[in-house]
């Protein structure tokens, strides 16, 4: 017992730390230990319980509600589409800048279909939305999920008796103590997951495609640090950095670890409590950004795909670039939920400079070659970015309607946030 206590005493972060270090040592000192069971569990336990709670969340905010969404849900919309969009501008530059080419052989690499166009994407977004809603919570569909616990909430609030909406509430305070149960066990998965991308994949896949790993992280990096703090500032009007940097380590890191938005959605729901944000709107917000919050799935769209426009001779000019990055916002928003999502995607944007689906398939196979990389570093920026314009809609609303004094104090406000 005392064993236990010290453990939960110590900060999450720093046991988190301390499994990432030790998963990392036995990566390198042993192949075929079964530690990588621990990650794998972990990893499952957060996909299986995040669909549940976003929809006993969502249907009890609005259930309980005694307002409705206001302009901090628009706000977050917009923050999010804008982010993708100067996401994808930034990767054009970049590629300009520092042009990459890839290895290509005479056949595809990989056999997965892709979406033929973006229409094929909004089409298939739309079916999903209306999708059954016990398929929807089976396979993790958060776009349908979103739309039915948003009107199954919206119907228990017209209707509803008191007893019915406490028992909704309890439903959900249990659902979220689960949920902190998981997440207080993180170090082991981390450790585990750890183990299993050091042991399995080593070092090596920084040779081959290492100026193009680069570059793919040099473009993730200036968003998370630059691009989106920058937006936030301009909303906020102070400093975004202590918002940025905590996202980044309690969101991020973790995101970098289950290489899943959705799996991270307990992970950010737990992060919007502490940064004292209102339930009712972080229900919704959080899984709706990892849907359509997609710097990450927008940068990699566009880099692999004029990269493989380089290789194969394709010469783009900037404004043919920039209609580029208006496709790659809108498609980014069709990557959530698919595996590999971001990657399949890459020949439908190829099809854009007339390159065949057999070329574009090949850069997909590279794409998960690096993917180890590559994905990690995209899923955390993604899911830290989810959290902060969550943050950043919400603060904006408590400036302007006359009350700084609800924000947190590593923003100049007067309340301590929860640890």
């Amino acid at each position: 017992m005392n064993v236990i206590r010290k453990y939960n005493e110590t900060s999450l972060i720093l046991r988190i730390v301390i499994g990432l270090i030790i998963g990392t040592i036995l990566g390198v000192l042993f192949k075929n230990l079964p530690i990588g069971i621990l990650g794998d569990l972990f990893k499952g336990a957060l996909r299986s319980i995040a669909p549940v709670l976003v929809f006993v969340l969502i249907t009890n905010s609005l259930a309980s509600s005694s307002t409705g969404m206001d302009k901090r849900f628009g706000r977050v919309i917009f923050l999010y589409m804008i982010s993708t969009f100067f996401a994808a501008i930034v990767a054009v530059t970049v590629s300009f800048t520092f042009p990459q080419t890839l290895v290509l052989t005479g056949k595809a690499a990989q056999e997965t279909a892709a979406p033929g166009g973006i229409g094929e994407v909004m089409t298939n977004l739309l079916n999903t939305v209306v999708m059954n809603p016990v398929e929807a919570l089976a396979e993790g569909q958060y776009l349908s999920i979103l739309f039915w616990s948003i009107l199954l909430g919206l119907a228990l609030k017209s209707i509803a008796a008191d007893t019915s909406k406490t028992f909704l509430n309890d439903i959900s305070d249990g659902m979220s103590t689960l949920v902190r149960w998981i997440i207080n066990l993180a170090p082991f998965g981390i450790m585990g997951l750890t183990y299993s991308m050091v042991s399995e994949n080593g070092l090596g896949v920084f040779q081959t495609y290492g100026s193009l790993l680069l570059v793919l992280v040099g473009s993730m990096l200036t968003v998370a640090l630059i691009v989106d703090p920058f937006i936030a500032f301009l909303f906020l009007h102070r400093n975004p950095y202590p918002l940025v940097l905590r996202c980044l380590k309690e969101s991020g890191v973790m995101a970098f670890f289950t290489r899943s938005s959705a799996a991270n959605i307990p992970v950010n729901m737990e992060l919007c409590e502490k940064l004292l944000l209102d339930e009712e709107m972080y229900s919704v917000s959080i899984p709706l950004g990892s849907t359509i919050n997609m710097d990450g799935a927008a940068i990699t769209i566009t880099i692999f795909t004029l990269a493989t426009c380089n290789t194969v001779g394709v010469h783009v000019d900037f404004a043919t670039a920039l209609v580029l990055s208006v496709l790659a916002t809108f498609a980014a928003c069709g990557a959530s939920g698919v595996a590999g999502g971001s990657l399949l995607l890459i020949p439908m944007a190829c099809s854009l400079f007339g390159i065949s689906a057999d070329i574009a398939m090949q850069a997909v196979g590279i794409g998960f070659i690096i993917g180890v990389v590559q994905d990690s570093v995209e899923t955390a920026l993604n899911s830290s970015g989810d959290v902060m314009f969550a943050a950043t809609a919400e603060y904006t609303q408590w400036i302007k309607n006359g009350h700084p004094e609800k924000l947190p104090k590593f923003l100049g406000g007067q309340r301590d946030t929860k640890v």
